[in-house]
C-alpha cells in the first residue's frame, strides 16, 4: 500500500506537481496525428497535464501545440483564424506563429515594439508513429525523440488509436503491467471451454489471443499465479509472469514498461503484432490512451485495421470524438447472459474489460487501502521507479536522453522451467531486456 501523500505524489501530473514536472521531461503523445488537418486547417482542442492546449498546422505544413488562451485579454484562441503561418485572435486580431511569437498586433501603433515583449506560450512537437509528441517543458533542453520500434517502421506496419477514459492516468498504466489479471478478467466463463466459449461469444472471442493451438489460453487459465521477475533496463522495466506449460515447460508472458507512460503488452510470439499503449493525462481524474500496434516483419492488413477499429485485441471501438461506445456511463453495456453463459464478464472488448475495472477503482484510487500480494511485483517496482524519479531534485531521469534504449520488444515464449527470465530475454532478442535496437542504427 502507499501512503495518502506518495499516493497524492504518484498520481497528481499538473502543473507544479512533482509528478507533472517528471512527465513534461519525457516526449508524450498528445494527439493522434489524423487529428491535424492539412495547412491552414481548423485548430483542435488538447487538454495535457492539466494544461488547455491548441494543436494546429500552419501555411507551411509546420505543427504548434500552444497555450488555447491568447495573452491579451485571454480569449480562447480555438476561435482563431489558423493564417498565413500563424493563428490569428478573433477578438483584436493579435496573431501568433507555431514557436509562440508575436507577428502582428494590430491594436498598437506602427511603430511600437511591444509587440517584441508578448509571446503565446508554445510547446516543441514532432509527428512520429501516426501520433503527435509534445514536449511540455519550455525551459528545459530538448531531448531526442525515444526511438520506439514501431515509430521507426513504416506506415504499412503500424496502427494506432486513441480512446478517452474517466480514472487517473496511474491506474490505467497499472492496469496493463497487471498482467495476472488475464487469468480471469479477460477469460471465458470458468464452466466453458475456451475453445466453445470463442466460437459462441463476441465477447469471449474478442478476449482471446489470435490462436489457442499452442495453449497459450489454456496455461493462463489454469495457473493464475504466476511468478513474477523484474528486470530494470536503461528505459524501464521488464516484467516477466511464469506460469506453468506442459512437462517441464514455463510459459513466459514478457511486458515492458518504458517510461514515463507506455506498456507493451506480453502476448506477441515471433512474428506476430506486437501491441502497446501510451497514457496521457488530461487531468488528474482522467486521461487519454493512445493504443499502437506494429509488425516489425509485415504490413498490417486492411482485414486486420479493421477489426483493430471494431475493439479487436485492445484497441477500443470509439466513437468521432474517441470517446468508447461502451464505457462508465451506460455499464460497458454489460450483458449478464452472456456473462453467466460465456464470458467472464459480459462485456464485450478486451479494452473495455480493463476500463470496467480500472474506472470501478473510483477516478483516483485509494492505494493506501490496498492489500498487494507476491502477483504484484511488478505494480510495486513501477511505484518504486516513479516515486524515486519524481523525487529526484527536478532532474530528468536518464532515460530522458537515451532514445535508443527505447527500441526494444517484448511478449510470449515457452521454456524449460530451469531457464530464467534473463535467459529467456537473450534467446529470443539477443539481449536480456528485449532490445533490438541494432535493427534500426542510423
Amino acid at each position: 500500500m502507499l501512503s495518502e501523500t506518495n499516493n497524492r505524489l504518484l498520481t497528481e501530473a499538473g502543473p507544479g506537481t512533482q509528478m507533472g514536472e517528471l512527465l513534461r521531461r519525457f516526449w508524450i503523445p498528445v494527439a493522434l496525428a489524423e487529428e491535424i488537418g492539412g495547412p491552414d486547417s481548423p485548430p483542435q482542442r488538447v487538454t495535457v497535464l492539466g494544461e488547455p492546449l491548441l494543436l494546429f498546422r500552419d501555411t507551411s505544413g509546420r505543427i504548434g501545440l500552444v497555450d488555447r488562451r491568447c495573452p491579451h485579454r485571454g480569449a480562447d484562441l480555438y476561435y482563431g483564424r489558423n493564417e498565413a503561418c500563424g493563428l490569428r485572435c478573433v477578438y483584436h486580431g493579435w496573431k501568433f506563429d507555431v514557436d509562440g511569437n508575436c507577428l502582428d498586433l494590430p491594436t498598437t501603433p506602427a511603430d511600437s515594439r511591444f509587440r517584441e515583449k508578448i509571446r503565446l506560450t508554445a510547446y516543441p512537437v514532432q509527428e512520429a508513429g501516426g501520433l503527435i509528441w509534445g514536449f511540455l517543458d519550455s525551459a528545459a533542453a530538448l531531448p531526442a525523440i525515444p526511438r520506439h520500434e514501431f515509430t521507426l517502421l513504416p506506415d504499412a506496419h503500424i496502427h494506432v488509436s486513441k480512446k478517452w477514459q474517466d480514472c487517473n492516468w496511474v491506474q490505467a498504466l497499472e492496469g496493463a503491467i497487471d498482467t495476472a489479471h488475464l487469468s480471469f478478467l479477460h477469460m471465458p466463463a470458468p464452466s466453458v471451454d475456451a475453445g466453445a466459449a470463442a466460437a459462441s461469444s463476441p465477447v469471449s472471442q474478442a478476449a482471446l489471443s489470435d490462436q489457442d493451438s499452442d495453449g497459450r489460453v489454456r496455461w493462463v487459465r489454469d495457473d493464475p499465479c504466476p511468478f513474477f521477475t523484474v528486470l530494470p533496463h536503461a528505459a524501464g522495466l521488464l516484467f516477466g509472469a511464469a506460469r506453468r506449460a506442459d512437462g517441464d515447460d514455463t510459459y513466459w508472458r514478457t511486458t515492458q514498461f518504458l517510461m514515463p507512460n507506455h506498456a507493451y503488452a506480453p502476448n506477441a510470439f515471433p512474428g506476430e503484432t506486437q501491441h502497446g499503449q501510451a497514457w496521457t493525462p488530461a487531468d488528474d481524474r482522467s486521461c487519454w490512451i493512445y493504443t499502437y500496434s506494429w509488425n516489425s516483419e509485415r504490413p498490417i492488413t486492411s482485414a486486420e485495421r479493421a477489426k483493430f477499429r471494431g475493439g479487436f485485441s485492445i484497441h477500443s471501438e470509439v466513437d468521432d470524438r474517441y470517446v468508447p461506445l461502451r464505457r462508465l456511463d451506460n455499464d460497458y453495456l454489460i450483458d449478464r447472459e452472456d456473462q453467466r453463459r460465456n464470458s467472464f464478464t459480459g462485456i464485450r472488448g478486451v479494452s473495455e474489460q480493463d476500463a470496467a475495472i480500472q474506472e470501478s477503482q473510483g477516478p483516483i484510487v485509494d492505494r493506501s487501502r490496498e492489500h498487494l500480494g507476491e502477483t504484484d511485483l511488478g505494480i510495486i517496482a513501477f511505484r518504486k521507479l516513479m516515486l524515486a524519479s519524481a523525487l529526484a531534485d527536478g532532474e530528468a531521469p536518464p532515460a530522458a536522453s537515451m532514445p535508443d534504449a527505447y527500441t526494444v520488444q517484448c511478449g510470449g515464449a515457452v521454456a524449460h522451467r530451469d531457464i530464467s527470465l534473463a535467459d529467456v530475454m537473450r534467446d529470443r532478442f539477443g539481449h536480456t531486456t528485449g532490445h533490438v535496437g541494432s535493427r534500426y542504427k542510423s
